[in-house]
């Protein structure tokens, strides 16, 4: 029997080519929405990476300036948190930024870890590259009949607020 959730239980038809767990039990997604939600998030995903051909930076170095710019330097244990990522994929990119001048490594005395920053021309390119996505952005706000930015941006930090509390252990 499918339980239906409170707030979407209204809103929620069936699940149009449902997919049954193996032992032909109930479906996977509760309703159609969930699984449109789905694959909306894949659909973004795909985006993520997506990398403009007039960009100046790639996308890993696009993320560490992007984090960067605020002002505080990091160490390699810092940004790998901030980003999600291994810190030898972190030691890699801030390495590849570094040899093209985008960011730079330096000590801070007593202190065993060095620092990150962005230098100059990694600024610059951020820059560059930042006015090229907000220009994508506005052309994105202007299709999005008939949404509305402010909305859409209110709905994503409930959404994201909302997975974070939740947890993967969540159950």
């Amino acid at each position: 029997m499918r339980r239906a959730h409170p707030k979407l239980g209204a809103v929620c038809g069936p699940v149009e080519n449902e997919v049954r767990t193996v032992d032909g039990g109930e479906p996977t997604w509760p309703s159609q929405v969930h699984r449109d939600v789905v694959e909306e998030l894949l659909r973004l995903r795909r985006r993520r990476d997506e990398v403009d051909p007039k960009a100046i930076l790639d996308a890993s170095a696009f993320h560490i300036l992007w984090l960067l710019s605020d002002g505080r330097a990091r160490t390699l244990r810092e940004l790998s948190h901030d980003l999600a990522l291994e810190q030898s994929t972190v030691n890699r990119q801030v390495n590849a930024a570094i040899k093209r001048g985008y960011v730079e490594r330096f000590p801070v005395d007593g202190q065993v870890s060095r620092m990150h920053r962005p230098t100059a021309a990694g600024m610059e390119a951020l820059e560059h590259d930042g006015r090229r996505r907000a220009d994508r952005l506005n052309r994105v706000f202007a299709d999005l009949a008939p949404g509305d930015p402010a909305i859409l941006l209110a709905q994503l930090r409930a959404f994201n607020d909302a997975f974070e509390r939740q947890g993967v252990d969540a159950d």
